[in-house]
């Protein structure tokens, strides 16, 4: 069973109700403790309430996210160097995805039925995201992503995300101490925060959307795909419409192209 989440509406309104940007971004510590109480007010104009001000001010800056973020080098590698260290080989890859496919056939077919993303681009963009929920992260998302929006290096990218992750917290969909990667990426399939608000479903009918729930990551995950343009049944190998969707997920070709020939191994 598949809902979208009786919050979406209620989510967007805060995603588009940013205000202006007026608390002073920083390069470095020292003005951290200013900015989340100017930052505070903003939240709060934006509809944010008690628990995800009582996140806000418990956060901390998350200096191994900076440090990540400033070492940013891209991915360079050539596609079989890519594939070799990221993934081992195709055929290994492949195998272990076509063993969690049978585990839980009836619940891949589902999702493609309802949103047209066959079960090989899901259970790829799940091993190669997090090893298949083995490795969801070991930084705390809301400081994390509180910490880039505060950083002037990207500051106006992140805020929406760092008010998404508040408004995350205030309708008990994410806790103050869930852990995630290092720019608050969060769950299974990594979503950030603000994609995680807009596009969450809840995939195993319980109510709500938990993006640390394999269900709804994945529901979640193909849902996003289906609001970009994939087109159910059509090939999504290189020079494909639906393989130039994957670029809204990852803008590296290389991981593109590895989705891709993964995913015709699967299923």
């Amino acid at each position: 069973m598949f809902r979208a989440p009786l919050l979406r509406a209620a989510a967007l309104l805060v995603l588009a109700a940013t205000p202006v940007l007026s608390a002073q971004c920083g390069n470095d510590a020292g003005g951290w403790d200013r900015w989340k109480r100017e930052f505070g007010e903003e939240a709060a104009a934006a509809g944010i309430g008690q628990r995800g001000l009582q996140a806000l001010r418990g956060a901390t800056y998350a200096t191994r996210t900076i440090a990540a973020d400033r070492n940013q080098t891209g991915v360079k590698y050539a596609l079989n160097d890519f594939i070799r260290i990221r993934l081992g080989s195709l055929d290994g890859f492949a195998a272990q995805a076509n063993r969690r496919l049978d585990q839980n056939r009836g619940f891949f077919q589902n999702l493609e039925a309802r949103y047209g993303v066959p079960a090989g681009i899901l259970l790829a963009i799940h091993g190669m995201e997090t090893g298949f929920g083995r490795n969801m992260g070991s930084e705390n998302v809301v400081s994390s992503i509180l910490t880039v929006a505060y950083d002037c290096r990207r500051s106006d990218f992140f805020t929406p995300h760092a008010l998404a992750a508040l408004s995350m917290v205030d309708r008990g969909m994410l806790s103050p101490g869930q852990d995630g990667a290092a720019h608050g990426e969060l769950g299974h399939t990594q979503f950030l925060p603000g994609n995680a608000l807009r596009y969450g479903v809840d995939g195993n009918g319980d109510g709500r959307v938990d993006f640390y729930d394999m269900a709804d990551a994945l529901a979640s995950t193909a849902n996003f795909l289906r609001q970009k343009g994939w087109q159910p049944g059509q090939s999504f190998q290189e020079g494909t419409a639906n393989f130039r969707i994957l670029n809204e997920w990852n803008a590296a070709t290389v991981y593109q192209q590895a989705i891709a020939l993964s995913a015709a191994r699967i299923g």
